[in-house]
């Protein structure tokens, strides 16, 4: 077998041993932020976001009103919503919503 095709067979092999996810792209979900208080505490939003499992990065900046969450393609956008009106408990004036 000559090199290349050695180092194919490689790839192949740590692919399937990987579940297939060497190629795998990153997850994105949008969140829509609503209500008063979403723009006063984007920090809290931001930090409670990154405890989610499998979340990469958070985006506040890039499109206004709107949470632009990276993952590892593990995280459920519905417990990324769940999370950002969560943020303040009850009283919280700041809800998240999943856009497909």
């Amino acid at each position: 077998m000559t090199k290349i095709g050695a180092w194919f067979c490689m790839i192949i092999l740590g692919m399937a041993l990987n579940g297939g996810s060497a190629w795998a792209t990153d997850q994105k979900v949008t969140l829509m932020l609503g209500g008063k208080f979403c723009e006063m505490y984007p920090d809290a939003i931001q930090t409670a976001l990154k405890k989610v499992a499998g979340v990469k990065t958070v985006d506040l900046k890039s499109m206004k009103g709107h949470a632009v969450v990276t993952g590892d393609g593990t995280m459920k956008p519905d417990q990324l919503a769940a999370t950002v009106n969560g943020v303040k408990g009850d009283g919280w004036n700041c809800k998240a919503e999943v856009m497909k």
